[in-house]
């Protein structure tokens, strides 16, 4: 059971997750609900869902409160960030048509995006978000969908959302933005013209490196767009299962502490390296390009995750003891990645670029870790 109440901050609603009580025993934690198929009544009506595949009542709670957080008006829960991501362009996207994507992004779905578009005959342009002048200029009659991600992983480039959106509508066609990494804490796209949200909810929506999850979120759920993707999920089954929706609802219910702490860690360090003067990619430093977009359109702080351009990055790397070398992000542990590595030479990182996604550990052992392994 799930009650409404009205006129309260979003912390409330992720704290409480949309004050849900189990109906049947007042439990405050929602249950996890593992059956995959419901029996009717005497008069063969339904009392609840009929088949677990979307209508499971674990994902769907977690479903409403990525909704609320975002100001949305509903949500679809996939079984990783990338289904989530994949089914926006697979849904919406015919033969024909052309899609707008950023230079810099998760390069997993940038290479997806690449294959697939050759495959299916969607034209697709990659191009600096940042930039206006050149989103604009990308733009066809064929344009169906823009798609950003902001801050842009990993070098935490800031797309304003607003003037994309702007610019998206005006030629006809939808803007998606990827927010995993701002949050509803920091960024709520939908506010600033976006008609669809993906979060990679493996990320800081789950929060502890346990879950496989993701999440779109449409401003508008009685349109055809919003119908498109219902339906693909429904048929192609990426669902995100009971245990882990009854996680996702856990992280969930922590987020503004998790997020809000860690990004003010980040910020703090991002300052105290580039004391030092390390080279630090990080949207809350003045000296970052785009500082000002991200003044205006994030709140609350700039986000967990910073980047630093340093000589012989590796050698860092192994030089380290508290952050540890990992791949994702979004964790109460701390990680830092040589992503140019991960991603080959064709990816628009530098060599010398390490992602570091702070957690919640204190402030001063994650600065000592870095100061002793860069030397300074």
């Amino acid at each position: 059971m799930i009650r409404h109440i009205d006129r309260v901050r979003p912390e409330t609603l992720a704290a409480q997750a949309l004050h849900a009580l189990d109906a049947a025993t007042g439990a405050v934690v929602p249950p996890i609900h593992l059956a995959t198929t419901y029996a009717r009544d005497a008069a063969y009506q339904l009392v609840g869902p009929g088949y677990t595949r979307d209508e499971n009542p674990t994902p769907v709670h977690a479903e409403r409160v990525v909704a609320a957080l975002e100001g949305g008006t509903a949500a679809l829960a996939f079984s990783s960030g990338m289904a989530a991501a994949t089914a926006t362009f697979r849904a919406l996207c015919k033969p024909g048509d052309h899609v707008v994507a950023p230079r810099v992004a998760y390069y997993a779905l940038r290479n997806w995006l690449a294959r697939w578009g050759a495959r299916w005959g969607v034209a697709v342009d990659i191009v600096d978000t940042t930039d206006l002048a050149a989103v604009r200029a990308a733009l066809r009659p064929t344009t169906r969908l823009v798609w950003v991600e902001t801050p842009a992983n990993p070098t935490w480039d800031v797309t304003d959302i607003a003037a994309v959106a702007d610019l998206a509508h005006g030629a006809g066609a939808l803007l998606a933005v990827d927010s995993t990494c701002a949050t509803p804490v920091h960024t709520r796209p939908l506010a600033l013209g976006a008609d669809l949200v993906m979060h990679a909810g493996t990320k800081y929506l789950a929060g502890h490196s346990d879950v496989l999850a993701g999440m779109l979120v449409t401003a508008r759920d009685t349109d055809d767009t919003w119908a498109r993707l219902r339906e693909l999920r429904h048929d192609e089954g990426a669902c995100l299962g009971p245990f882990d929706a009854y996680l996702l609802l856990r992280g969930l219910r922590t987020l503004y502490a998790r997020v809000e702490r860690a990004s003010r860690t980040a910020h703090a360090l991002a300052d105290r390296l580039a004391a030092l003067g390390v080279t630090v990619r990080y949207p809350g430093l003045p000296a970052h390009p785009h500082h000002a977009v991200a003044a205006r359109q994030m709140q609350r702080g700039f986000g967990a995750m910073l980047s630093i351009q340093v000589p012989d990055p590796l050698a860092v790397i192994a030089r380290l003891r508290v952050w540890v070398p990992a791949t994702s992000l979004g964790g109460v542990e701390s990680l830092i990645e040589h992503r140019y590595t991960v991603e080959g030479p064709d990816t628009p990182t530098p060599p010398d670029l390490l992602r570091l996604s702070v957690g919640l550990e204190h402030e001063d052992d994650l600065f000592d870790d870095l100061r002793q392994a860069l030397g300074k």
